[in-house]
């Protein structure tokens, strides 16, 4: 850093800042919902309830810790709802709330979008990872 470049402002400065904390939040609700593993949880849970196995099995490449993770995010965020039934073993169930169901619909799109663009993607990735040699 160069001497001139001393005035920068301390992250306190935006502690009042009413637009400062909007964007906060909104960040960290889209880094719920853009988690890779909470997009795909969301979409596995789309059709209906699914028992945590079904969907560790349904989400290829996910831990177990890592899809207990997602869940525990995703039901603190009032996205999934976690239903324990008392049998023996305990059953417990995973479902979209009505707030989960209405993310659904913008995941899709967002998904849909990703695989009709994926091939410039790739070969902009490509272009611009050359330019790099």
């Amino acid at each position: 850093m160069k001497p001139e470049h001393t005035d920068v402002p301390t992250p306190a400065a935006h502690h009042h800042d009413p637009a400062h904390s909007d964007c906060r939040g909104v960040a960290s609700v889209l880094s719920r919902v853009g988690d890779k593993w909470s997009v795909l949880v969301i979409m596995m849970l789309v059709d209906g309830p699914r028992r945590f196995n079904e969907l560790k099995r349904t989400i290829g490449g996910i831990s177990q810790r890592m899809l207990t993770l997602t869940l525990r995010g995703l039901e603190r965020d009032g996205l999934v709802t976690r239903t324990v039934y008392p049998t023996i073993p305990p059953r417990v169930d995973y479902e979209l709330t009505e707030l989960g169901r209405g993310l659904s619909e913008p995941v899709k799109a967002l998904g849909g979008w990703a695989l009709t663009h994926l091939p410039e993607i790739t070969s902009a990735r490509e272009k611009f990872d050359g330019e790099g040699e």
